[in-house]
């Protein structure tokens, strides 16, 4: 232990914005102390722990994002854009970690095997025995209910548990999983090199500049035409796309955007363009045809700035990092980070390297970071525990359609009756875990706990947006027209929020899941 104090109830800072905390006792340290024989540097698996005063019984990993590294304050969000309330205020013992490296590394500490497999999910294996013996020790029993949560790694995190360590959770909330994370980095690699062929502009380094592939107004404009064409297909006009299905079998990008005869002004796009952005949307491909990660739908939250940011931004920094020390076996330390490893990364010769071991590097990638046989769930369901799956169908990281694929094999493994302990929740035009045109403030934890230990299956779960005056924080894009809060059924996959005939467009109790 590093430290343990109290800390009364008040404020805490978390990022830019900060949340409200009951008492509660902090606690903070690491294990597995160690220096690396393979890099000479120094690891440990970091964490805290926050043990309230006023103890529901109830105990919460919260798994966080990205690269991890950094032991984010162990509050326990719910699911969704802006904190409707946390883990921690309603009473769980909540426990955060770095998985077991520190976030100045950068993704260098993928030059360590132990820390590759830490950071793929050792650190959850080793840490959660851990903290039922701290709770233990702190209330005189373990605890009654275990949950983990999160989005984005956290998201593969909460899969690779419901494999791992599923003798250990009773209910796994999972937001917008990369579970397939090494092959949706080298998507981002794929997209790159599409977005280049078709730059407009060069940076100063004489690069293609991405941002000048798709402007704005470009993205915009696409959006438009699909709302077009999809909007109404679940009987109400509104701005959401709620039928995706029904959206990519109608949806045609060809047909539907203008074809650019002159300059590029944002009413069309040039016929490379349409061929760059069919090929991100139908997913990587080596050189051969074969699909190196899955397709993408097209919905309404392509023109988000998050949309832009992962496609345009992280596929030339982040990913290029985690790919080139993370997920290829050996590292590809030795080559030249950023764009131009994005553009000199080979699809046939490199790509395969996810799926290699080599050396003190025993496990590939996709054996560190997949859990593994997603589909086989039986431990989970035939002790009694929950799943929920949600996923921004506009994510332009994860592939809400790699999820939908996901649950439909879990589906089939389970005789077509997965609902009875598993459920997936699109999320129509929200972008990575929060954001664009959408309602993406919703609970999920509070429908999970339901589920688990009252047996109330969620057949629905009310979203919100997070337009101006929202306590959570505000979400710039939710259109102007919209009501501030309006509201939405989230329904479970394949099931689509339909239009009940009548009935205020804003409100939730005028659509049903069907």
């Amino acid at each position: 232990y590093a430290a343990i104090k109290a800390v009364p109830a008040g404020t805490i800072a978390v990022g830019s914005s900060s949340m409200q905390a009951p008492a509660h006792c902090l606690v903070q340290g690491h294990l597995n102390e160690r220096v690396s024989p393979v890099d000479g540097q120094h690891y440990a698996i970091g964490f805290e722990m926050r043990l309230p005063v006023a103890w529901n019984g109830r105990f919460f990993y919260q798994a966080n994002g990205g690269l991890d590294g950094v032991v984010q304050p162990a509050l326990g969000g719910v699911g969704g854009g802006g904190p409707l309330s946390s883990a921690l205020q309603m009473g769980f013992a909540v426990i955060s970690s770095d998985a077991g490296h520190a976030g100045a590394m950068g993704p260098r500490f993928g030059l360590d095997p132990q820390a590759r497999l830490d950071y793929g999910y050792n650190a959850v294996a080793q840490l959660t025995p851990f903290a039922k013996d701290v709770i233990a020790k702190a209330y005189g029993r373990g605890p009654d209910r275990s949950y983990f949560g999160g989005c984005s790694n956290g998201g593969r995190h909460a899969m690779v548990a419901a494999v791992r360590s599923a003798g250990e959770y009773d209910g796994i909330l999972a937001g917008d999983p990369g579970y397939n994370l090494p092959k949706a980095a080298v998507a981002q690699l794929y997209g790159a090199q599409q977005y280049a062929r078709v730059a407009s502009a060069k940076t100063a380094a004489g690069l293609p500049d991405l941002q000048s592939a798709f402007t704005p107004a470009e993205l915009q404009l696409v959006a438009g035409r699909v709302l077009a064409q999809c909007d109404a297909l679940d009987g109400a006009v509104d701005g959401i796309v709620s039928d995706l299905k029904a959206c990519q079998a109608k949806f045609n990008l060809d047909t539907a955007v203008p074809t650019c005869t002159g300059a590029r002004d944002g009413s069309c796009l040039t016929a490379p363009q349409k061929t760059a952005f069919a090929n991100v949307f139908a997913g990587a491909r080596n050189s051969a045809g074969a699909p190196l990660y899955s397709s993408f739908p097209f919905d309404a939250g392509i023109s988000g700035s998050n949309w832009r940011f992962w496609k345009f931004t992280a596929s030339q920094t982040l990913d290029t990092g985690s790919v080139g020390f993370i997920f290829t076996t050996p590292p590809l330390a030795g080559r030249a980070q950023g764009l131009p490893f994005a553009l000199g990364f080979d699809m046939d010769r490199d790509a395969p390297l996810v799926a290699a071991t080599a050396g003190v590097y025993k496990e590939s990638a996709l054996s560190f970071m997949t859990p593994p046989d997603a589909a086989n769930l039986a431990q989970l369901r035939d002790r009694g525990g929950r799943m929920i799956v949600y996923h921004g169908t506009s994510d332009p990281i994860f592939s809400a359609d790699d999820t939908a694929a996901w649950y439909e094999r879990v589906q089939a493994a389970n005789h077509g009756q997965a609902a009875a302990f598993a459920r997936y929740f699109p999320v129509p035009g929200m972008n990575h875990c929060s954001g664009g045109p959408s309602t993406d403030q919703f609970d999920m934890l509070s429908a999970l706990v339901a589920w688990v230990e009252q047996g109330k299956a969620p057949d629905s779960i009310t979203a919100m947006a997070r337009g101006p005056g929202n306590p959570g924080g505000v979400n710039a894009e939710v259109p102007v027209n919209w009501s501030p809060q309006r509201t939405r059924p989230l329904c479970p996959y394949p099931k689509v929020a339909r239009y009940n005939g009548s009935g205020d467009l804003e409100s939730a109790s005028s659509f049903t899941c069907r």
